[in-house]
């Protein structure tokens, strides 16, 4: 292979070119410091107003609702640390799920070491909670509802607008963390009843380093970060303007364009579905059949490592993951493929292909034509399956 076939979208995208060109001119000409009073720094403050009001308006929210942090991680630890410590004169209780992105989960540890009670939610075979165990769970004490809009690994989407409405009529705060939903499907704050929401650049053709966490008015959240007067006191530090410019064009170029590049992402997604399930035998596709993300497909196969899948894949020119991003290296198998009841060795053969704006019919064509091969190479090599073949012949 002359190039490297990107399958990764869900791990990061490439920074797009109109993005790369918008953010610039904030490298070299307008580079002073937003909080400084000279005109240079005038054009970064406005630089900043405009991009705060276009990542509200790609969620239906208040531009004084956006706050810019470094990315999705800090979304999550900020709207969880700070509702729980406004709030934990109410209660000192979170609902959360098994399946969240670790930033949420072990933000959800951290805090019952200081105290909290957090209640992990069991998911289905698809990756959903129940609502009615969602309302089961509510007590007197509970103050935030933490639940992910769509899954990083398999790719479900959660029941969020009913989420919302059962927070709402409970008055307890809901946060979601919408990383990976975020420019791939519709997300409107005030219809969905959703009170915190996490957003991050790099999954939508951003620059990496720069997210944002958008609060609700009228909730009360402690202060981040301390030393500044920036974020409204919020966050402190100077602004990473060029990553903000960055963020906020990217967030306008993915929802103006988001109903022409799904339909063409759907399409090579079920491809990919269709091609492996029917020539790969001992394989499952992972997560909600219809209620995914556009652009996933997370396969397991039998008696087969995922690691050394992914080797031999990157071997054939193919880039493509186990699972998170955040938790390569790991020899655990996945928390997420784990919660929807997938055996332990079967969760450690898994894929993820994530596709994204450059993938061609030709990108899905060749690694049809050569996962088939891959798979019965390694399996040749199982010794479970030289076990499983001999028990049924």
């Amino acid at each position: 292979m002359d190039k490297a076939i990107y399958f990764d979208y869900a791990a990061t995208t490439p920074t797009s070119k109109e993005v790369l060109e918008e953010m610039i001119p904030f490298f070299t000409q307008n580079f002073g410091n937003p909080s400084s009073v000279y005109s240079i720094a005038g054009k970064n403050k406005e630089a900043i107003l405009k991009a705060r009001e276009q990542v509200a308006t790609a969620i239906n929210a208040k531009d004084d609702e956006i706050f810019f942090t470094s990315g999705g991680t800090e979304a999550d630890n900020w709207a969880i640390k700070g509702i729980a410590e406004s709030y934990e004169s109410k209660g000192k209780h979170i609902i959360t799920s098994k399946i969240e992105h670790h930033a949420v989960l072990h933000t959800c540890e951290y805090l019952e070491k200081k105290g909290f009670q957090v209640t992990y939610l069991e998911v289905d075979e698809y990756g959903r909670i129940s609502l009615q165990d969602l309302e089961n769970a509510i007590r007197e004490d509970t103050i935030l509802i933490s639940i992910m809009f769509a899954n990083n690994e398999i790719g479900t989407i959660q029941s969020i607008k009913e989420i919302g409405r059962i927070a709402k009529e409970k008055g307890v705060i809901f946060h979601t963390d919408a990383v990976q939903a975020l420019g791939s499907v519709h997300i409107d704050v005030k219809d969905m009843n959703i009170d915190l929401l996490s957003m991050s650049a790099h999954k939508l053709y951003g620059p990496k380093g720069v997210g944002a966490l958008y609060i609700k008015k009228g909730v009360k959240i402690k202060a981040y970060i301390h030393g500044g007067a920036q974020e409204k006191r919020r966050r402190a530090g100077t602004e990473n303007v060029p990553g903000i410019v960055g963020f906020g064009k990217a967030i306008e170029l993915a929802y103006a364009n988001r109903e022409e590049n799904t339909k063409k992402i759907i399409a090579l997604r079920d491809k990919v579905v269709k091609g492996i399930l029917e020539n790969v035998p001992y394989s499952r596709l992972n997560g909600h059949p219809t209620e995914r993300l556009p652009n996933n497909a997370n396969i397991s196969f039998d008696f087969i490592e995922g690691e050394s899948l992914l080797i031999m894949l990157d071997m054939k020119g193919v880039c493509a993951s186990s699972g998170s991003a955040c938790t390569s290296g790991s020899l655990d198998p996945s928390h997420v493929l784990m919660a929807i009841g997938l055996p332990h060795e079967t969760a450690h053969g898994s894929l993820r292909i994530t596709l994204g704006d450059k993938n061609t019919e030709e990108d899905v064509d060749y690694l049809l034509e050569i996962l088939p091969q891959i798979v019965q190479r390694l399996r040749d090599m199982s010794p479970l399956y030289e076990d499983f073949m001999k028990m049924n012949q």
